[in-house]
């Protein structure tokens, strides 16, 4: 996926690898002499894409939120969905009453699924504890997926997530006393690679989330949000004040957070899987974001509520079938634009000196990634150079 043929395609290529990295790359009949004598591995007509990328998911927690699925669809609302323990809370005490090797081994087989389709990196966010004990458990629960599967893991710490119970009536103090505090034990635990936070009605307002960026610039964390997926509060104008790596879901977001988005060279990342579940009928302003050039990244938002979802492939059908995202669009959003995302250099594209991660595919053209649906065409994925 280089040059300026559609999709970057270069037919007859040859990739040159050495170690883990990329040592170059072209039509083959170009190939240098020097890889002359090097080892081949011949994969045909196959088509070779840089690994997939998933850059925003909560794979990381306890329980599952299955019951309340079943009773909404039967016809309970979300009143008597929370009155009967369901919501964000269940998962938040079926998380804190994990272990950290009960967390590790939940989230595996999630992060097995992600890796069958050619998945090399993925974000793995906090924000199921929302205590100081159970957030570090779920940081360090992460950080071990890394050491468990050949996967690379980017954190992020969401501790600005939601208003536990027991500070139900007292934001700012849960804020100031709770969250703050624990991502600085996270950070001088080596746990934390950015800061995420929830900006919406039903989380935590601008001033609020400012005060935790705050903190994480101090700390020389880049941050992201998830903003104007409800409604819209300006988070992502705040998160471009910031220099944000990502505004994520943005369903609601306007042609000013858009300009502010462009300015800052911050990433919309589209989570098709949440706006399917929830229903949802405002979809984000895609026409808006190419015509001011902002970088589109698609991921799957795993997560127990809004999206269980481990498939980035149909991830990529959802945003071009719900969001008109075009089948070129959505490749680059699980690879250039999803590395960008996360604030990686050495991703989301084949060419020299970036990571061997690389996707070998069975189709013939790269449109079939995101057509079909329930369909999982990887013949090969290489990891570090490695199969």
């Amino acid at each position: 996926m280089t040059g300026e043929a559609p999709y970057g395609l270069i037919n007859d290529a040859a990739i040159a690898v050495e170690g883990t990295a990329i040592a170059w790359v072209g039509a083959r009949a170009s190939l240098p002499g020097r890889y002359a004598g090097w080892p081949v591995k011949d994969f045909g007509d196959r088509l070779v894409t840089p690994a997939l990328i998933d850059a925003h998911t909560h794979v990381v927690f306890g329980g599952n939120r299955a019951a309340e699925f079943e009773m909404r669809l039967n016809g309970a609302t979300y009143e008597e969905v929370a009155r009967a323990g369901g919501g964000i809370l269940s998962t938040v005490n079926a998380t804190r009453a994990a272990s950290e090797d009960d967390l590790l081994a939940q989230a595996l087989p999630r992060v097995d699924a992600l890796i069958a389709e050619g998945v090399t990196c993925i974000e793995i966010k906090s924000g199921y504890g929302l205590d100081v004990d159970t957030e570090l458990r779920m940081l360090r629960a992460a950080r071990r997926v890394g050491q468990e599967r050949p996967i690379r893991v980017v954190t992020s710490f969401l501790g600005a997530h939601a208003v536990p119970p027991e500070f139900k009536e007292w934001p700012d103090s849960y804020i100031d006393d709770i969250c703050i505090p624990t991502l600085r034990a996270a950070h001088a635990e080596g746990l934390v690679d950015a800061v995420d936070g929830f900006c919406e009605g039903i989380a935590f307002d601008p001033i609020q989330i400012a005060r935790v960026f705050d903190v994480a610039q101090g700390l020389g964390l880049p941050v992201k949000l998830h903003a104007e997926q409800l409604s819209n509060l300006g988070g992502a104008r705040l998160a471009a004040s910031y220099g944000a790596l990502s505004a994520d879901h943005i369903e609601y977001l306007d042609a000013d957070g858009v300009a502010a988005m462009a300015g800052a060279g911050t990433v919309a990342v589209l989570l098709p899987g949440a706006f399917y579940t929830l229903h949802e009928t405002q979809v984000p302003p895609i026409d808006l974001l190419r015509q001011q050039g902002v970088p589109m990244a698609l991921a799957s938002d795993c997560n127990p509520g809004s999206s269980p979802l481990t498939s980035l492939l149909l991830t990529m059908n959802m945003g071009c079938t719900l969001f008109r995202l075009t089948p070129e669009e959505a490749l680059a959003g699980v690879t250039r634009n999803a590395a960008r995302a996360l604030g990686l250099s050495d991703a989301g594209t084949i060419a020299a000196g970036q990571r061997a991660d690389l996707a070998v595919w069975d189709v013939t053209h790269p449109a079939e990634l995101a057509y079909r649906i329930g369909f999982n065409p990887l013949h090969t994925r290489i990891f570090g150079g490695s199969e």
